[in-house]
């Protein structure tokens, strides 16, 4: 077995030719767009979505946009070590406004988190990631980007999907057509729910009637903490720690432990969970060599070129909001730079369920 190792990579999807393709003629097995919308509109209304609400919300799409081609099939090729990316977005300034915003919403998250069972500081290194501390919610209209996706025979299916539960959104009143914006991609708001995770996991915190998490602070934390309830979250337990690694080590790592399998490249660059007592033995330590503790827990590794970190149950709910080890990393250890509870609120480590 390979070593494990990690790389964040943006593959090059495309040439920039196929915009101006999209701006002008159909792919070969696509409709004139004008025809192909006109068969969106029905398919909505079909669904239950009211045909005022179609109307206004395709009213201003006439044609694909090719900025949104451009930057899905034309992404320069970025290649950074986990430990490259880390320091490049964990930087002083960032730690530090982390610490202002969350001593500023200390009250709402610590009650978001008492409800959810989530980490208060986990879903400030959420949010933190997601919007740079509420600054960034997407500004770009959320249906004219889908349309144009949707329309790209490459990911057709899963973004005409997402067109369809955005006009849902609009169907139900939780946004109006303006506040219905975020990434050029359709992740909306500080949390960067795509429109079908929206509609699964949004929250009304603040009790106004809307799930506002373009605006509303507690609704957004609200919906970050419910998401990751949802995918696995368990109070009480961390998502990781760092660990030392030796050369020995991981040769014995290399020849003994298997990898994790799944369909996200990241769960693919980790190892099988484990309990912490087989890292004791193939020579896993915490830094400065402090032994492991004993608690009765399983944990996978995940390596970077210099650094190591045992990771828990908890850990997979992070992959889940964005599958990346450079995301999930940096949420954890964000997370761990912010004040912890209070001793008298903290909760003990727990056993985690075996993961395959």
């Amino acid at each position: 077995m390979r070593r494990l190792g990690f790389a964040l990579v943006v593959l090059l999807l495309a040439s920039p030719a196929w915009a101006a393709q999209t701006a002008g003629a159909p792919a070969p097995d696509r409709p004139p767009f004008a025809e192909w919308l006109a068969g969106l509109r029905t398919e909505a209304m079909a669904r239950g979505v009211r045909a005022e609400i179609v109307d206004q919300a395709l009213a201003g799409v006439e044609e694909p946009q090719p900025i949104i081609i451009e930057r899905d099939r034309t992404q320069a090729e970025t290649v950074l070590s986990l430990e490259q990316y880390v320091k490049r977005r964990l930087t002083r300034k960032f730690v530090r406004t982390g610490r202002e915003m969350y001593d500023r919403y200390r009250g709402l998250l610590d009650q978001v988190g008492r409800k959810y069972g989530v980490s208060p500081r986990i879903i400030a290194g959420v949010w933190g990631m997601e919007s740079n501390f509420g600054k960034f919610s997407g500004v770009r209209p959320t249906i004219p980007a889908l349309a144009t996706l949707a329309y790209d025979p490459r990911r057709a299916a899963f973004f005409r999907g997402e067109l369809l539960q955005a006009l849902e959104i609009l169907n139900r009143g939780d946004a109006t057509l303006d506040e219905l914006r975020g990434s050029w991609a359709g992740a909306m708001g500080q949390t960067q729910f795509m429109p079908s995770a929206y509609l699964k996991f949004a929250e009304d915190f603040d009790g106004d009637g809307r799930r506002d998490i373009w605006s509303s602070p507690a609704d957004v934390f609200a919906s970050i903490a419910n998401y990751l309830k949802a995918h696995g979250w368990t109070e009480g337990q961390l998502w990781g720690r760092q660990v030392a690694v030796s050369r020995t080590a991981a040769r014995r790592i290399a020849a003994d432990v298997a990898r994790r399998g799944g369909g996200c490249q990241a769960t693919r660059d980790m190892t099988v969970a484990r309990p912490l007592a087989d890292w004791t033995r193939l020579g896993v330590r915490l830094p400065r060599g402090r032994p492991l503790p004993h608690a009765a827990i399983e944990a996978s590794l995940v390596s970077g070129e210099k650094t190591h970190y045992l990771v828990y149950a908890n850990y997979d709910a992070l992959l889940d909001y964005n599958c990346a080890h450079a995301y999930a990393v940096s949420v954890g250890l964000l997370a761990d730079r912010l004040p912890p509870a209070p001793a008298s609120a903290a909760t003990p480590l727990r056993r985690a369920p075996a993961r395959r």
